[in-house]
């Protein structure tokens, strides 16, 4: 039985496209000469499916996220191939939880000094963001020209490793820095937390609707970062 799709998002998300072992951490999508997107990330199982297989136990394991942890093929091949013992299940469960942790930490923030410094800090996550969405997402010109083409699969990869820790970014930016927030933003930064906050959601179930981005937000961000 394969994978349920949210599982997959939920694991891929949660490790950001980053290969869970702490002395490994390889960035598991790539894009190659021709320009196609592809990842490289293995879902391995922390308990095997099988009885008899690696780290096996009566039943076997279950195909769900919690059972699952994020490696790099060469991670993964060296882990199942180790003599019993090498790898244990709770080590496994050990690397995902500091793995997750580690991604959760890479969205922390700074105080800044002033406005304008925290605005151009949101500015460049922002701007990051939109290259992504204009290149490969589903309104891009390659996109709507060429269904049949990569882009879906870079964006697809683009949305777990950079637009959703992005966006963490710029929240915690704004909750750490609350009071150099203009009056005139504050409408625009609930929209903001409100779309990032259900866009994530989305990535993981479908919802039958979620907030937008507020292209407001962006428009006033820049405007302080020049003050």
């Amino acid at each position: 039985m394969p994978i349920a799709e949210k599982d997959v998002k939920l694991l891929w998300g949660r490790a950001a496209g980053y290969c869970s072992n702490p002395d490994c951490r390889a960035k598991l999508s790539e894009i190659g000469a021709n320009g196609d997107s592809f990842l490289t990330g293995e879902q391995a199982h922390i308990i095997a499916r099988q009885a008899g297989g690696p780290r096996g136990q009566a039943g076997g394991g279950s195909d769900s996220y919690d059972n699952l942890v994020l490696l790099c093929p060469t991670c993964h091949t060296r882990i199942d191939k180790s003599p019993e013992g090498t790898y244990s299940v709770e080590t496994l469960l050990d690397w995902k939880k500091q793995h997750e942790a580690w991604v959760d930490s890479m969205s922390k923030s700074k105080k800044m000094t002033n406005t304008a410094e925290l605005m151009s800090y949101l500015v460049g996550l922002l701007d990051e963001n939109k290259y992504y969405f204009d290149t490969y997402g589903p309104k891009s010109e390659i996109a709507e020209k060429n269904p049949a083409s990569s882009a879906h699969a870079i964006w697809a990869a683009r949305k777990f490793d950079v637009l959703l820790p992005n966006n963490r970014k710029i929240v915690r930016s704004l909750e750490t820095n609350a009071e150099l927030v203009p009056e005139e933003m504050k409408a625009a930064v609930l929209k903001f937390k409100d779309h990032a906050s259900s866009y994530e959601q989305n990535q993981y179930g479908r919802l039958d609707f979620y907030q937008l981005f507020p292209t407001d937000f962006a428009q006033l961000a820049c405007k302080w970062a020049a003050q």
